[in-house]
């Protein structure tokens, strides 16, 4: 078992996240990066315009997330369950803004 799972809808392009086995943060960033990696390498996380991000993540898993994927996307969109909506969180180019609100199916 790993601490953090992660796993990949490439139909709808969302990044699912959650906590498995108990753990402190020093174990959950390396599982996080390892289990991001293993999705990079076997080809499914291949990069794109936008990917969103749905469950939860203590900060440093956050920003082991956030650090990978910008460098594959560009933008990167986090579901906020009391807006019902992805909030846009990283953003490079003209397409998406910081603050945007995104339904699934964009």
């Amino acid at each position: 078992m790993t601490s953090y799972n992660i796993e990949f809808d490439p139909k709808t392009n969302i990044l699912t996240v959650g906590f498995g086995e108990p753990a402190q943060n020093n174990q959950l960033v390396i599982d996080a990066d390892k289990r991001l990696q293993t999705l990079i390498n076997e080809k499914q996380i291949t990069g794109g315009e936008i990917i969103k991000i749905n469950g939860p993540a203590s900060l440093p898993v956050a920003m082991v997330i956030a650090h990978k994927l910008t460098h594959l996307y560009q933008a990167i969109a986090v579901y906020d369950p009391k807006l019902s909506k992805y909030v846009v969180s990283i953003a490079h180019g003209d397409k998406y803004a910081i603050g945007d609100l995104l339904g699934e199916n964009i």
